[in-house]
């Protein structure tokens, strides 16, 4: 049947609006891209009416619903945290892959690009396994602790790479098997973080506002890619360097520093994570309600 929206004629002028409006967007991104500082400053600007927006919407409420809404907020500061890690994928990753990475993959000759199918590759071999584990741990394994998990992945995945310079050759070439181990920790990831997002929205945010949350998790992206090309940009090698030995250095830092401030960032959530489920639960709020209050 579908939803009361659905049986709704549909109205010309509202569908013609749309598809202009869509044509005049695409036409002003375009633009936008060869003009990254104002591109950015419209994201500043949007991200914080977004997030004013949401706390006016959070503290109109009272209780655990509140709890619940900034229970998600803090989640979304974690996706941030996740996201800028995740894009060096075809950034930072990808000319690691191209400069430092042996260019074969079990004995069959690859270009560097390709290694970046390692990522879908990952997620459909460990979708059904994690799947069999929430079907099995439940709600003992509530989403704060799989955020926590998730970016403690990503933050051993650049640890991998950091660790495995250690046994580059002469050339500064290391063996792709590092990072087929790599792209396998930060998809793993994936599946904890990015893949629910939406479905950490669904639980936590009230029906009202459930479309404008949503767009809130994909601006976490948006925000993560601007910082994720400041990151990137760390492994900037000097012009005219051709040395593999000395790129590898710069790399191997870079993802080294990497890879312990996120474990930092994951010690933090993980800290963080007992309380937020309780919150989830409402066990904090169903304690104060059974406490009696003296006067």
């Amino acid at each position: 049947m579908g939803s009361k929206p659905d049986l709704v004629p549909l109205k010309k002028a509202y569908y013609l609006a749309v598809v202009v409006g869509t044509f005049a967007l695409s036409f002003l991104c375009s633009i936008l891209l060869q003009h990254l500082f104002y591109a950015h400053a419209i994201l500043v600007v949007v991200g914080i009416t977004v997030v004013a927006i949401y706390m006016r919407e959070a503290f109109k409420v009272q209780g655990l619903e509140r709890a619940k809404m900034l229970v998600a907020f803090v989640l979304m500061l974690q996706g941030i945290a996740f996201f800028v890690l995740y894009f060096q994928m075809p950034t930072s990753l990808n000319f690691f892959a191209i400069n430092n990475i042996e260019h074969n993959l079990f004995g069959i000759s690859v270009a560097p690009e390709q290694f970046q199918a390692l990522n879908p590759f990952w997620i459909m071999i460990a979708s059904p396994f994690l799947a069999i584990a929430y079907n099995n741990l439940g709600e003992r394994f509530a989403m704060p602790y799989k955020f926590s998990l998730g970016i403690a992945l990503c933050a051993l995945s650049f640890l991998t790479l950091k660790f495995g310079a250690n046994f580059a050759n002469s050339n500064g070439i290391m063996s792709a098997n590092w990072l087929v181990l790599c792209y396998a920790f930060q998809s793993f990831g994936e599946l904890l973080v990015s893949g629910l997002g939406l479905a950490m929205v669904a639980q936590l945010v009230p029906q009202r506002i459930m479309g404008f949350a949503m767009g809130m998790w994909f601006l976490t992206s948006a925000t993560a890619a601007v910082i994720a090309g400041w990151v990137a940009a760390l492994t900037t090698a000097p012009a005219g360097l051709t040395d593999a030995t000395q790129s590898l250095a710069i790399y191997s830092k870079v993802f080294g520093n990497i890879g312990y401030v996120t474990a930092i960032i994951a010690l933090i959530t993980l800290i963080l994570a007992p309380k937020l489920t309780e919150i989830i639960r409402g066990e904090t709020h169903e304690e104060q309600e059974v406490t009696p209050k003296y006067a």
